[in-house]
């Protein structure tokens, strides 16, 4: 087992604990634990004092928050130091600002509890840690320069009494090294128990990843539904009035003529890029969508499906653009999964608002063993309903039927009465 630190180290027999670098890295981490510490003591007195005198201006109040931050610092310079007795990183609390500027990093900073731990542990180390450190240090360097140092400094003595000291020094220095190192691993130990992250801190950075994939899923909707007014009303009425023009075009020529046959190919390619256009249209954000709800919506993506789809809609009015665009692309999703991997010769899709859910479910008749992992898409399907802290189930043996179901929270204030039932309807074939 590989060692990660000096506590696992002192496990070493003693020659391969002091062949290693375990403890000369002990050492240096303690010197650094001294000097790091009473730098802190002497940055918190000015601080304070600085604080006192012009406690009467908004600088004296700007230097005990200083003070209050300076163990965000500490916390980093110690987090830093600890790579050199503990190979295990200590990862950084810290959530990200979700603003620029000084304001909202010192508002953040402030009203975190790992700020205030990070607090605690720059005072313990100034006033108890770093003068451990410097007692170990110096006891150290006190037993290598007294032993080794005695032949130039107890000149009143015997030069046999004086070697033999320094001979001793050897054996001595050496036994020195276990209680370094202890002490080492100890205080990191201590170090990473206070400035390690809690439970609740990695609960808050998992909210603000969590909000801040739903404003880039928002700011993605914002972007399809301009992509798909350009399209719509730029591309697409270009495409129609230039197959107006071929096919006036093609009125004005004699018959037989031989650039008839050219206009007649320009304008079926023409339809087809309009076809094209519309069916990209329909991929990015579909206008029916914005204008209808979702009913008409999974009605037109179930009328361009090659199978009969029952719909079964009871909804209240509409919701609002997030829930209706995430299960929009469900149905689209579910549906190509069905058209294109199930062998299938029915599907039916329903949408319900059933105890502050909404609750969309597709099923099909088709061959089952549907699987999430083998790039049907489902995964993405997934990923896009727990922006909205829905779930996705689905039911798919091998042999079939296969099930969908997604459930979404509606928010109390989208839910009024039911304005709107559609249910039992047959979207048919395309031809």
């Amino acid at each position: 087992m590989p060692v990660r630190n000096p506590l696992d180290a002192l496990t070493l027999r003693p020659t391969e604990f002091l062949r290693s670098a375990w403890p000369w890295r002990s050492l240096v981490y303690l010197s650094g634990g001294a000097v790091l510490g009473f730098a802190t003591v002497l940055a918190a007195l000015a601080l304070i004092l600085v604080g006192a005198v012009l406690s009467i201006v908004a600088i004296g109040l700007a230097c005990y928050v200083a003070m209050i931050l300076s163990g965000v610092v500490v916390a980093r310079m110690e987090r830093r130091r600890l790579r050199l007795v503990d190979l295990d990183e200590l990862p950084d609390p810290h959530r990200p600002v979700p603003e620029p500027g000084v304001r909202a990093w010192l508002r953040t900073r402030l009203r975190e509890q790992a700020t205030w731990r990070e607090l605690g542990y720059a005072t313990v180390s100034a006033g108890l840690l770093c003068w451990m450190d410097s007692l170990v240090v110096g006891a150290v360097f006190y037993v290598v320069g007294a032993t080794f140092g005695a032949p130039f400094y107890m000149t009143d003595e015997p030069m046999a009494n004086r070697l033999a000291l320094a001979v001793a020094g050897v054996p001595l220095t050496l036994v020195l090294a276990w209680p370094v190192t202890a002490w080492a691993g100890a205080r990191a130990a201590m170090a990473r128990a206070i400035l390690a992250p809690r439970a609740h801190d990695a609960a808050e950075r998992l909210i603000e990843v969590t909000r801040s994939r739903a404003r880039l899923v928002d700011a993605f909707e914002v972007e399809r539904r301009r992509i798909e007014r350009d399209l719509h009303d730029g591309a697409q009425q270009r495409m129609v009035a230039m197959n107006i023009q071929l096919g006036m075009a093609r009125l004005e020529l004699p018959p037989g003529s031989p650039a008839e046959k050219y206009l007649v190919e320009a304008q079926s390619l023409a339809k087809q890029a309009l076809t094209e256009i519309r069916e990209l249209i329909r991929g990015v954000h579909p206008k029916v969508l914005t204008d209808r709800g979702l009913a008409a919506a999974a009605g037109e993506v179930a009328s361009t499906v090659p199978l009969p789809v029952d719909l079964t809609f009871t909804l209240p009015g509409r919701l609002s653009a997030a829930l209706e665009v995430t299960a929009y692309f469900v149905i689209v999703e579910a549906l190509t999964n069905v058209t294109k991997h199930s062998g299938a010769t029915r599907a039916s899709v329903s949408g319900r608002v059933d105890q502050g859910r909404l609750i969309v479910e597709v099923r099909d008749d088709g061959r089952g063993g549907a699987d999430p992992a083998g790039g049907s898409g489902l995964l993405g399907l997934a990923d896009r309903v727990a922006v909205l802290d829905g779930t996705v189930a689905i039911a798919s043996p091998p042999g079939g039927p296969t099930a969908l179901r997604v459930e979404i929270p509606v928010p109390p204030d989208e839910s009024p009465p039911l304005t709107s039932v559609r249910a039992g309807q047959t979207a048919g074939a395309r031809a």
